[in-house]
């Protein structure tokens, strides 16, 4: 219960980029394009692994997951934020920002997952190739793919819980432009050390391990391929893992950027670009990674543009 002299809080009130309102319409129309190119590329994606039969392999069946990840994760948040940045500040029950908070949970830690999944895809196309058909039949690759989203949509859900419970009461401003976890806690009267614990574990089991799994699996990979004899078998077994590399890279440095690095004290504008990042960086770059990167991506492409030039 709000104490008497307080008011329980039924709506947060976001503040966005108020320290940028001269600049709000460079801001808006800047993410705003950003945005559209980032849907664009991973509708794409998720088109062409979805219509093409050459890309109808494990690794592509993941890009397309991690594609959709992608559009998930900067839908949830971007709209909202540029309507914050029209109109300065704007209203969200709190309903409605726990609800952006558990898409934010869910579509970006399975990223994790999904990432590491796509590392033991590699790890047994060089290790186990006479196998790899055998080993990363449909069945598993779905099962990879299903298992991804579902641990981290119950780990999710169950802070979410948590979160359902608690009570605001008196201050309902966050000084972001979307409902992220830290000043939701910070507005909350109720107890939340049950909710820090369990958040620390999430984080641990969801960030950590994935990533402890990608750098074994990559360990093994690196020193199959420095056994290959020929200086083009190298080039070749390593260019197979370039692209997902790369990406494991991005998201792990954007993530760490914004959630392990200690935010700047006293200036809260850096640390919304920090997120802004995170946001924005990794969905923008990967599809440009992975079709840069693989022949076969570039071809279906190719090919459905030239159908699509004669059909017009």
């Amino acid at each position: 219960m709000c104490e008497v002299n307080q008011t329980e809080i039924t709506e947060f009130i976001l503040l966005g980029f108020q320290d940028f309102y001269n600049l709000k319409i460079i801001l808006f129309m800047l993410i705003l394009v950003i945005y559209i190119v980032i849907l664009n590329e991973n509708l794409l994606i998720i088109v062409l692994v979805t219509t093409s039969n050459h890309l109808k392999f494990p690794m592509f069946f993941f890009i397309k997951h991690l594609a959709l990840a992608d559009v998930i994760f900067p839908t949830n948040i971007v709209p909202l934020m540029l309507d914050v940045i029209l109109k300065d500040k704007r209203g969200v029950s709190v309903a409605g920002c726990i609800t952006q908070l558990h898409l934010c949970g869910v579509s970006g830690f399975s990223q994790c997952f999904l990432l590491a999944a796509m590392s033991y895809d590699r790890y047994v196309a060089i290790l186990k190739p006479l196998r790899y058909s055998l080993i990363m039949n449909p069945n598993v690759c779905l099962a990879l793919v299903a298992g991804s989203w579902l641990i981290v949509f119950i780990f999710i859900s169950s802070g979410m819980i948590l979160i359902w419970q608690l009570q605001f009461c008196g201050q309902s401003y966050i000084n972001h432009f979307y409902c992220d976890l830290g000043p939701i806690v910070t507005l909350s009267t109720s107890d939340i050390s049950s909710l820090v614990l369990l958040n620390l574990f999430t984080s641990i089991f969801m960030i950590a391990v994935p990533f402890v799994f990608i750098i074994i699996t990559y360990v093994f990979i690196f020193f199959s391929i420095l056994r290959i004899p020929s200086a083009s078998g190298r080039r070749k077994s390593f260019s197979t893992c370039s692209s997902h590399l790369t990406s494991v890279c991005t998201f792990y440095m954007s993530m760490l950027l914004v959630y392990v690095i200690p935010p700047e004290e006293g200036n809260i504008t850096i640390n919304k670009f920090r997120s802004l990042l995170y946001i924005l960086m990794t969905p923008l770059l990967n599809p440009i990674i992975y079709s840069m990167r693989n022949k076969e991506l570039r071809g279906a492409l190719g090919k459905l543009l030239k159908n699509n030039s004669i059909n017009n």
